[in-house]
């Protein structure tokens, strides 16, 4: 195939992979990873160093304006960032002790548990009591309602919250997903935050996670810039127009989409893992 019409596909399919990313909270590379191994047969270490470098272009993109619309909560993710960041660096050490066909299989159940537990997810009210650390930490917030009006929330179970941020890190620098998927159910289902301040948040954090992991994928020469060109920028338009939809979309059809297309995803990478034909 012409280089032309392999990074126009690479690019086109990057645009659906950060538009289904920026509206789920989860970042393209959640959707981008399988898809070049999958269709355009890319090596697993080559797909997650380009999905990394979009990851850190889907933040970049789409948190501008998640924190101008008032759903990114910048000081919960300023602290959960400590948690991912250090996991991320672990989790990027280990990619390289970790053989292809079974960073495939966990990437493939990671993606399986999070459609699974997003269909379980039911915490679209407003807490505002909160635990006594989250008020000390000051971990707050306000969510703008359809009517303009502002309601209270207060985060719930810091120190849950903070592990399962830290093991969303591990599986970010591990797998190059920008842990979103991991995130979002972390605070959504661990502190109770309401679910659209989950995935802006998380949106939020993604890039300075990939960043950490970014760094030492490009210390092992697996971020090729002829793929990750087309990725980030396909990436990059889709998120910002995913952000735009954002404000007009239920969550209960977020996560019917998030459920559905990674489920999918999941049982391919496992298969291909579990045959090992990566």
């Amino acid at each position: 195939m012409p280089l032309f019409a392999f990074s126009a596909l690479i690019f086109g399919t990057a645009v659906l992979a950060g538009l289904l990313g920026a509206l789920t909270g989860l970042g393209g590379g959640v959707v981008i990873v399988p898809v070049l191994i999958i269709l355009f047969k890319v090596d697993i270490h080559y797909a997650i160093g380009a999905s990394l470098v979009s990851v850190i272009a889907t933040s970049s993109g789409a948190a501008v304006a998640y924190v101008r619309e008032g759903y990114s909560n910048v000081r919960i993710g300023m602290f959960l960032e400590v948690a991912t960041t250090l996991g991320a660096i672990l989790g990027a050490w280990l990619t390289t002790r970790v053989s292809s066909n079974a960073i495939s299989i966990v990437f493939g159940l990671v993606l399986l548990y999070s459609a699974l537990a997003s269909l379980r997810s039911r915490h679209d009210s407003l807490v505002t009591d909160g635990s006594p650390l989250a008020r000390r930490l000051k971990l707050t917030g306000t969510l703008p309602d359809d009517c303009g009006n502002h309601q209270p929330y207060t985060a719930q179970r810091v120190p849950l919250g903070f592990s399962v941020l830290f093991g969303a890190g591990a599986l970010s620098g591990l797998l190059g997903i920008g842990s979103g998927a991991v995130k979002v159910l972390g605070m959504d289902q661990a502190m109770e935050l309401p679910f659209k301040v989950s995935t802006t948040t998380s949106n939020f954090m993604i890039g300075v996670t990939a960043a950490a992991s970014a760094g030492v994928y490009l210390a092992h020469g697996y971020i090729d810039p002829g793929l990750s060109m087309p990725v980030m920028l396909g990436v990059l338009a889709g998120s910002l127009l995913g952000a735009k939809l954002l404000v007009h979309v239920h969550p209960v059809t977020l996560k019917r989409v998030f459920a559905g297309v990674i489920t999918v995803l999941a049982a391919e990478m496992i298969y291909r893992g579990w045959k090992g034909s990566l």
